[in-house]
């Protein structure tokens, strides 16, 4: 797995590597309900540089790979997510930590942003697993993570404290390479047909 910063091109949206300079944009994308699922939300464009500070530390690290969503139509950031919990000898990593303008969230930025994604996961790291986990309460991401074709393997009981003090409870799901052509293939359609998710995408879909 050579993990290194990159851009991934869709039709729609390009995932560039995140830096500050997307800070403005990435804020300009948030509402009060956009991160309400994030152990700690994001709200104000301070928060929102702490959010990316806190993804190139992990890059930095090794343990990560973050991108800002951005639209091809006309350069405006329109979201953020990441590759995190890098696992090289194992051959996994998770995508998560995602967020996508509210405007957006029927739209098929998110499911093109993760086809790209877990194409790079499959087809050029070679990975035998890609992970997600969300909130137990975060219902419209657990029914996105589902559509997505990712497999709920469990709960794990007790996982995050959250800003607020409320002990979270975290669900994984999972695809592994063997389901990834299905998976591949069911994207590419629900893209060819407009991409209209009829539940919202997975925002906050994994905890920092």
């Amino acid at each position: 797995m050579d993990v290194k910063p990159v851009v991934l091109e869709g039709a729609e949206v390009r995932m560039e590597p995140l830096s500050m300079e997307h800070a403005a944009g990435l804020a300009a994308c948030l509402d009060p309900n956009l991160t309400q699922w994030f152990p700690k939300p994001l709200v104000t464009l301070e928060d929102t540089k702490g959010f990316i500070e806190e993804a190139l530390a992990a890059q930095k690290s090794g343990s990560a790979l973050p991108f800002a969503t951005v639209s091809r139509a006309n350069g405006k950031v329109v979201g953020a997510t990441r590759f995190g919990n890098i696992d090289r000898a194992n051959k996994h990593v998770e995508i998560g930590w995602t967020l996508v303008a509210r405007d957006l969230q029927r739209s098929g930025v998110n499911t093109e942003a993760k086809l790209v994604m877990l194409q790079h996961a499959f087809e050029t790291w070679g990975c035998l697993r890609v992970e997600f986990k969300t909130d137990s309460l975060n219902i419209q991401s657990r029914t996105a993570l589902k559509r997505l074709g990712a497999v709920e393997e469990g709960i794990f009981r007790n996982h995050v404290i959250c800003a607020s003090g409320r002990i979270r409870h975290s669900v994984y799901f999972s695809i592994t390479n063997e389901e990834w052509p299905g998976v591949k293939q069911k994207l590419i359609r629900r893209l060819a047909s407009g991409g209209h998710d009829k539940a919202p995408s997975a925002t906050g879909a994994a905890a920092s």
